[in-house]
């Protein structure tokens, strides 16, 4: 149990910090930016470049308020969006010179102020500060991750037709894929129209769907369509997660549910086909037994991209 004198003089403390370093004023650290602006900038220069999304979730924003900030420093010639040398197909931020300026006067500023706060005290109070608010900060980001996993062990999972899950599947992927990899209506087209075919089947004893649904709402998805191959081979679909949900356990209890139904099925093999570049969902994809057997050239997705496809042997796992 926490002393209730310590919590409070903690709040206290942090009520006061957020005041005296500006973060009740519209911009911060003597610029004309925001605080999330002003915090975005100095990410970039702390990790070289990362993706809107990524940005969205270290600082923990949503995907509107990431865009609308990402525009302004954008157009005032901070921060610049191209593609990125290891994947063509992602695109990423980058400061740019002005960028890399801004950022050398928040810095000056911030160092400034914390001179300024603890010159005049002794050295032992000195590395008190700076050991105490290292440990709380630690502790924040930690409480804020233990409830990711927490929210998350809340996510149901259900197989089955569920109304709107056409849509809201199709718009999961159209939302992601158009925001990593610049995909448009074609391939959010081809995601509603191929499910909608797979729907009318999906009563069928070889075919099924798997859902998760959090508050209601679907944030991932799984098919196991068992008919379209033929040769008793399995092909694995539309298998995507909402951005809050991922690293989180989500995308694992999806694909168990999808190969233990193959299993109980004897399906000889299943078979899926994605893309180069989505590293996360490979490495799931690898850890439950699947293996990269086919790359190509292609344009089934609308752009024209690595193509590949794994597959997993039943006698072999």
């Amino acid at each position: 149990m926490i002393d209730q004198k310590i919590i409070d003089e903690i709040r206290s403390s942090s009520r006061i910090m957020v005041r005296e370093l500006g973060f009740m004023s519209s911009t911060l650290a003597a610029t004309d930016y925001s605080p999330s602006a002003v915090h975005s900038l100095l990410e970039l220069e702390n990790r070289g470049s990362l993706t809107a999304v990524q940005l969205g979730q270290i600082l923990g924003l949503e995907k509107s308020s990431i865009s609308r900030m990402l525009v302004k420093l954008i157009k005032t010639g901070e921060i610049t969006e191209e593609q990125d040398k290891n994947d063509a197909r992602l695109k990423v931020l980058k400061l740019t010179a002005k960028g890399v300026d801004t950022v050398r006067k928040i810095n000056n500023y911030g160092e400034m102020r914390v001179v300024q706060a603890i010159e005049k005290l002794n050295s032992s109070k000195q590395l008190v500060i700076a050991q105490g608010l290292t440990t709380y900060a630690e502790s924040l980001v930690s409480c804020r991750d233990n409830k990711d996993l927490i929210d998350n062990n809340n996510v149901e999972i259900v197989s089955g037709y569920r109304a709107g899950m056409i849509g809201r599947i199709a718009e999961m992927h159209g939302i992601y894929y158009h925001e990593n990899y610049n995909f448009g209506y074609f391939f959010e087209g081809k995601v509603a129209t191929n499910l909608a075919e797979f729907c009318n089947r999906l009563s069928r004893e070889p075919n099924n769907i798997w859902l998760a649904i959090k508050n209601n709402q679907i944030v991932g998805s799984v098919a196991i369509d068992g008919e379209d191959l033929g040769n008793n081979e399995a092909h694995l679909r539309w298998f995507i997660l909402n951005d809050d949900c991922r690293g989180q356990g989500v995308g694992k209890k999806l694909l168990k549910e999808a190969i233990d139904f193959c299993d109980q099925k004897q399906f000889a093999a299943i078979q899926l086909w994605t893309f180069s570049g989505l590293s996360a969902a490979r490495k799931l994809y690898e850890n439950f037994g699947f293996k990269l057997t086919n790359e190509w050239e292609g344009d089934q997705w609308g752009r024209t991209m690595l193509e590949q496809q794994f597959t997993r042997i039943t006698n072999e796992n």
